[in-house]
């Protein structure tokens, strides 16, 4: 695939994602009005949070890395009978294993509130004031654990499309989900004693509309099939076997957050939900930018692998490495000086409070330091997937776990849940070190001189940036005392100088559009 095409793709992706980044916000908004940071938040974002885990599993993460470069392969080297009989088994197989999990969850739920919301579990043996927290997590759990079953066969869908150079649904399809929990956040939650119940439903509800949404669009493409159990068709099996090592080396991720909802669990109420509220203007960013590119670059690189042309995957590599570092590293200067207001602007009011705002802004401080690594991650884990090699990032993303889980034991104690987020940011970024040196390493893929001047650039002009921001910043105080309307032009003003001096500092160093393509 040219740079242009590439370009054009990762285009496509962005502002389909941007539109379900910006619903996303609008959701959470919602759910801070309606129920701020305290205990009901604290319990609804815990128990999205492990359906969501087991999704990156099975749905976005090890099973695509294993299922789009052998679709690839056989797309490039069978027929079209064989293609549809090689889905058909696929997602009969992978559905039927998801489906047994997700009916094990629904039943287990108790058991997995106990197990991920240990200090919530402890409290209620003991009577203690958050024992109810473990009681609402159960039942919430029940409710949201068959989004796991609906998630996984989108994602598959997803998969597909994507194979076929048909990014755009996919990418949209989260903003359905967005729009069911908004909805259930508007006319269901508020008449409910739960609230967090109203919105666990509007998940199910929404996993539900996600999969027939993208069914159409199979049909027209001609690979909608009927499932089938495969499990041991050679295209099955293979995809088993390359799944089996991605499952850990996405697990990684996972089950770090995971922990930290283990440790956050026995901190001050509200620090499950300032990390959320945090990590949300992170995953803006990093799906906006760095999911996005590398949704496009799987493809690109897993057909260069079959092709055997080594030249045009280290310059898909190169590219995709600059595009996430021109986007990536001003984003994350940008939110280091304008968190605070963004969290104020986006989230204050309701039964979200400007204290709130301001312990979520200490841990966006400590996540946003390691957004470049995780988005290099996101580029970089594709030039080991595309050649069907899933254990190589499964062994550094071991090793990256157990740095996060010291990492947290260092610094959870003397800075709390903002200790959490320093982890995820070191971990990640020691990820991304991990990834570029093996590829290194092997003669695949090397930072070009090109690339090395472009990040340098991109370096001295976010930092000019970041001067400009901070001359002309707000006082704290200042964004306190001012009405929302007045917030938000601050905000926008100060976003549109940050941008500008941008442009302007990356023009004077010599960046161009050139910088962008594949070619040198």
């Amino acid at each position: 695939m040219s740079s242009s095409r590439l370009l054009k793709s990762g285009l496509v992706v962005s502002v389909m994602t941007f539109l379900s980044r910006i619903l996303g916000l609008v959701r959470d908004v919602v759910i801070a009005n309606l129920m701020g940071a305290g205990a009901a938040a604290d319990v609804f974002f815990f128990a999205n949070k492990i359906p969501n885990f087991l999704r990156r599993l099975f749905a976005e993460g090890a099973f695509a890395q294993a299922f789009v470069p052998v679709l690839s392969e056989v797309n490039e080297i069978e027929n079209l009978t064989r293609q549809r009989q090689f889905i058909a088994r696929v997602a009969g197989t992978l559905g039927s294993i998801v489906l047994v999990v997700t009916l094990l969850g629904v039943i287990g739920s108790p058991v997995l509130a106990a197990l991920f919301g240990t200090g919530w579990f402890v409290d209620y043996l003991n009577d203690g004031p958050q024992g109810h927290k473990f009681e609402l997590a159960a039942l919430m759990l029940k409710i949201t654990f068959p989004y796991l079953f609906f998630i996984t066969l989108t994602g598959l869908s997803g998969a597909i499309l994507n194979t076929l150079n048909r990014f755009a649904v996919a990418a949209f399809t989260p903003v359905l989900l967005n729009v069911a929990i908004i909805s259930a956040a508007l006319w269901l939650a508020p008449g409910m004693a739960e609230p967090g119940i109203g919105l666990a439903w509007g998940v199910f509800v929404g996993g539900v509309i996600q999969l027939l949404f993208q069914l159409p669009f199979l049909w027209r493409a001609g690979v909608l099939v009927k499932p089938r159990w495969g499990w041991k068709d050679p295209g099955v099996t293979k995809v088993r076997k390359l799944m089996i090592p991605a499952l850990f080396g996405v697990s990684v991720g996972q089950i770090n957050l995971l922990f930290d909802t283990f440790i956050a669990s026995f901190l001050m109420t509200g620090s499950i939900s300032w990390l959320y509220y945090s990590d949300r203007l992170l995953e803006f960013p990093l799906g906006l930018f760095g999911i996005a590119i590398a949704t496009v670059i799987l493809p690109a690189l897993s057909r260069n692998h079959v092709q055997a042309d080594s030249r045009r995957f280290a310059m898909n590599m190169d590219w995709s490495v600059r595009m996430v570092s021109a986007l990536g590293i001003p984003a994350a200067a940008g939110l280091m000086v304008l968190g605070y207001p963004i969290l104020m602007v986006l989230f204050e009011g309701g039964a979200f409070t400007p204290d709130d705002a301001r312990m979520a802004s200490y841990s966006l401080l400590a996540y946003v330091s390691g957004l470049w690594g995780l988005m290099l991650v996101k580029v970089l884990a594709p030039g080991f997937f595309s050649r069907q090699d899933t254990k190589t990032p499964v062994r550094y993303g071991i090793w990256c776990m157990a740095l996060n889980m010291v990492f947290n034991a260092m610094l959870a104690i003397p800075f709390g849940y903002v200790g959490l987020a320093m982890a995820t940011a070191l971990s990640g970024t020691l990820n991304a070190v991990f990834l570029y040196q093996k590829l290194h390493r092997l003669e695949v893929y090397r930072l070009s001189r090109r690339s090395i001047w472009f990040l340098v650039r991109i370096l001295l002009a976010s930092a000019a940036m970041v001067a400009v921001l901070l001359w002309q910043r707000p006082q704290e105080d200042a964004w306190q005392h001012w009405d929302l309307t007045a917030q938000i032009w601050q905000l926008t003003e100060m976003i549109g100088l940050g941008f500008i001096s941008l442009v302007i500092m990356a023009l004077v160093l010599g960046i161009r559009l050139a910088d962008f393509r594949t070619r040198p």
